[in-house]
């Protein structure tokens, strides 16, 4: 079963504009670790996460073993997010299938070094051409919508990368 490890800065953006929900477009079990999941402070998206975590089945767990080997073999330090996210690469990774685990998070160093260790990674505005691309979720019209709002209340991106979000779920 795919686990999707989905870290504070995703949460945050994706918070911030009420589209929390966009993260059950994924097959598989979604996780925010607690530490995680402590690292979201700023409202509406401490609200709109806090709601998210009531009504949704999503995963708090951890892998100890793999946590322990995360801090160790890539030097991040125990107790952040960033531990817990790669642990969940280390614990869950299976050469054979590229997409046993994923990443969901804005942090670049956590998206190299999750995919490094065979994971997949994504980013908020991947959640949401994911969502617009199965369109059992939402239209296309309403992505580039949520993209703009996300850009605007969250996450900022350059010119070049506003148009390939933008694109990504059609123009």
């Amino acid at each position: 079963m795919t686990r999707i490890y989905v870290g504070p800065t995703s949460l945050y953006a994706l918070g911030q504009v009420g589209e929390l929900d966009l993260l059950k477009s994924f097959d598989g079990r979604l996780v925010v670790p607690e530490v995680v999941e402590a690292q979201v402070t700023t409202e509406p998206a401490r609200s709109a996460l806090e709601s998210f975590l009531d009504d949704t089945d999503v995963s708090t767990a951890v892998p100890d073993a793999a946590h322990e080997q995360a801090v160790a073999v890539v030097g991040i330090d125990e107790g952040t997010h960033e531990a817990a996210m790669l642990a969940g690469v280390i614990a869950h990774a299976d050469p054979n299938d590229r997409h046993a685990v994923a990443v969901v998070s804005e942090d670049r160093r956590v998206r190299r070094i999750a995919e490094g260790l065979g994971g997949a990674v994504t980013s908020s505005f991947g959640v949401v051409a994911r969502a617009a691309a199965e369109d059992k979720y939402l239209s296309r019209s309403q992505a580039r919508r949520i993209v703009r709002r996300i850009d605007a209340n969250g996450i900022q991106m350059t010119g070049e990368m506003r148009s390939q979000a933008v694109g990504a779920v059609g123009e």
